[in-house]
């Protein structure tokens, strides 16, 4: 597929909205990390945190959130590693004549497509996340107003 803004062949539109959708999903999910980071460690600044990459972030959130929920920190990494096959892959013509997404298994060195349905499986799961990252938000507001009001 052509658009007029390129000549390069591109994936069809629907391929192309799942994947600009899992982006937005997996960033929207990093800005509630920081909200909570920030909420945490009032020594962290916003500009400083939304400038390091999801890798380099990971140990502001070991920091902060993992002695609360360790599994919040694990599921972001793995995350993380399925969003970087995503940005990191190379776009591929497959057997039937598609235009899609490849990459590699980073520990194995196999190569797979970057299907519709790993994408919907990653938006999918970055919903789920976006459930328990809010609700930890809510909790751990409520935890901060509560000590605050046993303070005065």
């Amino acid at each position: 597929m052509y658009e007029s803004y390129t000549r390069q062949s591109l994936p069809d539109r629907d391929y192309r909205e799942l994947l600009g959708t899992a982006v937005c999903v997996f960033n929207s999910n990093t800005g509630l990390i920081i909200e909570i980071i920030l909420l945490l460690d009032s020594g962290c600044s916003w500009s400083r945190l939304i400038d390091k990459s999801a890798e380099q972030l990971q140990r502001d959130i070991n920091k902060n959130i993992g002695s609360i929920d360790i599994a919040i920190c694990q599921q972001y990494r793995e995350l993380t590693k399925k969003r970087n096959r995503i940005l990191h892959s190379y776009r591929i013509t497959s057997k039937d004549n598609k235009q899609l997404l490849c990459t590699k298994n980073r520990d194995s060195g196999e190569q797979f497509y970057i299907t519709s349905q790993y994408l919907l499986d990653f938006i999918k799961e970055n919903d789920d996340f976006s459930l328990k990252l809010d609700a930890f938000r809510k909790e751990l507001k409520l935890s901060i107003n509560s000590d605050k009001n046993d303070v005065g």
